[in-house]
């Protein structure tokens, strides 16, 4: 029995897909509400309740007498999943994707080996995928995981999804990320798979992840396209009482 999704729902769907294709660039003004009632024969109501939901997600403003304006499409991702690009992708209510270019057994590169605490050409698992948002090609992802990690991923489909999902699935103590974010322009393989030019701007994220006991599990060079996905970092001025102020990074859709 096929349901039908509440009108709601697909009234936010459509206005969804016209920000997500440039129909409605960001600045532009959305239609009325009566021209929205019009266009979908909906009741105001039902339509009130589909621009809360995207106001919610964040890809409008406005309000309160004021036309709903799109935005920059940021939504916020919470600390949880800020290490799983698909844990983070379903949060938002995006389908994430992934087509794998190579996984491959190979001794450790001199920046691997580094931040991995390993000798330069230790063996380690390299991985390198296309990740998309909806079906557009959103980052280039590149890891590297020490050999015992990496080789569970030789009986992993890594286009099937989440590679950390699987890894923590096995039993992968893997406890806590730092994250280093900067720009770098992208290679020739950056651009062939992200469908843009060689030395067009990427942003960079460039994580390294530990157990609980502090050993390196994995080094990551992550670089999405800024017209996808935009970083934004939250602080607050130290408490009177002494506690330290508080820092969250959060990733989001450009």
């Amino acid at each position: 029995m096929v349901v039908s999704l509440p009108l709601h729902v697909r009234v936010a769907e459509i206005l969804r897909a016209q920000i997500a294709d440039g129909t409605l660039p960001v600045g532009s003004a959305l239609p009325s509400e009566s021209a929205l009632c019009a266009t979908h024969q909906a009741s105001r109501g039902t339509v009130r309740a589909a621009l809360a939901a995207l106001r919610n997600e964040g890809l409008i403003a406005g309000g309160r007498g004021r036309p709903p304006v799109v935005r920059d499409t940021a939504v916020v991702q919470s600390f949880e999943t800020f290490m799983s690009f698909t844990a983070w992708a379903h949060d938002i209510g995006r389908t994430p994707g992934q087509r794998t270019i190579e996984i491959a057994r190979r001794g450790a590169s001199a920046i691997a080996a580094v931040s991995l605490e390993i000798e330069e050409g230790t063996p380690v698992v390299d991985v390198l995928r296309m990740r998309t948002l909806d079906g557009v090609p959103a980052m280039i992802e590149r890891s590297s995981f020490i050999e015992p990690v990496g080789r569970l991923l030789f009986d992993f489909d890594s286009d099937s999804g989440s590679i950390y999902a699987y890894l923590t699935g096995q039993g992968v103590d893997l406890h806590e990320g730092r994250h280093t974010i900067d720009a770098v322009a992208a290679t020739d393989v950056d651009a062939a798979h992200l469908d843009i030019d060689p030395g067009s701007p990427l942003l960079r994220e460039r994580r390294r992840a530990v157990d609980h006991s502090g050993k390196p599990l994995e080094y990551a060079d992550d670089r999405y396209r800024p017209d996808r996905v935009a970083f934004t970092i939250d602080n607050t001025h130290p408490a009177a009482n002494g506690a330290a102020p508080d820092i969250r990074i959060v990733k989001e859709i450009s």
